[in-house]
C-alpha cells in the first residue's frame, strides 16, 4: 500500500522501498506480540512464533523487528524523513493504544459500537492509512491529496476489519488460516458480538452472556447460532458497504487521473470480498 500510494502520484521513488520495508516489519512485529496477548496458536495457517519457540523468543523477535524497521526509516533522505518519521511514530503509538483498548474491552460486559469503531480505527485502520500517506509523501503529493488518501485508507481499514470479524465467525478455516471462532472463544467485542447483544431478544441475550461467562465446550456453535438468528451476517455486510463507500468518496476526491486510481479500487474490492 505504501508503494501504491507513491505510484498514485508519480513513478516509484526508490526511498519508498525503505518506508515499505519499515511498515512491513512494524506490522509483523505487532502480530507477533498480539498473538502472545491473544494466546493465538495459528497465524496465516502456521504455528505462531510464541507457540513454536516460546514467549521469550517471540517477544525478543518482535522487539528486534521494530528496531530494524527504524533502521530502514533512517535510510530515507532528509528531504522526506521528518514527515515520514512523524507519521510513522504517531501511527505506531496509535496501534499500541488500539491494542490496549481492545484488551480492556475483553474485561467489560458491554461496549458501544462507536467505542469499537474508534478502537479499530487505532488498531487496524491507521496503519493502512499511514502506509498510503507515506507513499504519497514520497511521491510528491499535495497535503490535500495526502489527507484524502489517508481517509481512504482509514475507512477501508474499518471495512477490512468488519470482514475480518465476519470471517473469524463464518469463514472457512482452510481459507482463513486461523481457527474459526477464535474471537468467540476469547469473548472479543467484535462488530458481530456487539450487534448481537443490541439486537437479541431477552432470552438470546441472556444465553449469550451466559456463554461468554461459562465457556462451555460447544460455545462457538451456540454463539454462531445466535448470530445467525439475529441476522448479524447481513448487518455486517451492510456496515462494511457503508465504510467502503466512504473510502471510495475520498479516493474520488484525489486530484489525479482516474486511471491511476484503478489499482487502489481493485485492492479495496479484494480486501472486503476476500475469504482469507
Amino acid at each position: 500500500m505504501c508503494l501504491m500510494g507513491n505510484e498514485l502520484f508519480d513513478e516509484i521513488n526508490p526511498e519508498a522501498y525503505h518506508a515499505a520495508a519499515a511498515i512491513e516489519l512494524f506490522h509483523n512485529f505487532t502480530l507477533i506480540h498480539d498473538d502472545i496477548m491473544d494466546k493465538a496458536l495459528l497465524r496465516r495457517g502456521m504455528e505462531t512464533v510464541h507457540a513454536k519457540f516460546g514467549e521469550s523468543t517471540a517477544l525478543l523477535s518482535g522487539d528486534v523487528m521494530l528496531i530494524v524497521a527504524y533502521e530502514y526509516l533512517n535510510k530515507i533522505s532528509t528531504t522526506y524523513s521528518r514527515r515520514i518519521f512523524s507519521l510513522f511514530n504517531k501511527t505506531a503509538k496509535e496501534v499500541c493504544e488500539g491494542q490496549e483498548i481492545d484488551m480492556d474491552f475483553e474485561k467489560r460486559e458491554t461496549v458501544g459500537l462507536d467505542e469499537y469503531i474508534k478502537m479499530i480505527g487505532l488498531k487496524t485502520s491507521v496503519l493502512l492509512a499511514a502506509s498510503l500517506e507515506m507513499g504519497a509523501i514520497l511521491g510528491g503529493a499535495s497535503e490535500g491529496n495526502c489527507r484524502h488518501l489517508y481517509e481512504f485508507g482509514k475507512n477501508l481499514g474499518i471495512a477490512f476489519q468488519i470482514q475480518d470479524d465476519y470471517l473469524d465467525a463464518f469463514g472457512d478455516p482452510q481459507k482463513f488460516g486461523k481457527d474459526v471462532g477464535g474471537d468467540i472463544k476469547q469473548n472479543k467485542k467484535t462488530f458481530l458480538l456487539l450487534h448481537a447483544l443490541q439486537s437479541a431478544n431477552d432470552e438470546q441475550k441472556k444465553e449469550l452472556l451466559q456463554l461468554m461467562k461459562n465457556n462451555p465446550a460447544d460455545k462457538v456453535e451456540k454463539v454462531l447460532q445466535i448470530f445467525k438468528d439475529c441476522n448479524v451476517d447481513e448487518w455486517a455486510r451492510q456496515l462494511k458497504e457503508k465504510y467502503l463507500a466512504a473510502a471510495h468518496k475520498h479516493l474520488d476526491d484525489i486530484a489525479v487521473l482516474q486511471k491511476r486510481k484503478k489499482p487502489l479500487e481493485e485492492l479495496a474490492a479484494f480486501l472486503v470480498e476476500r475469504e482469507h
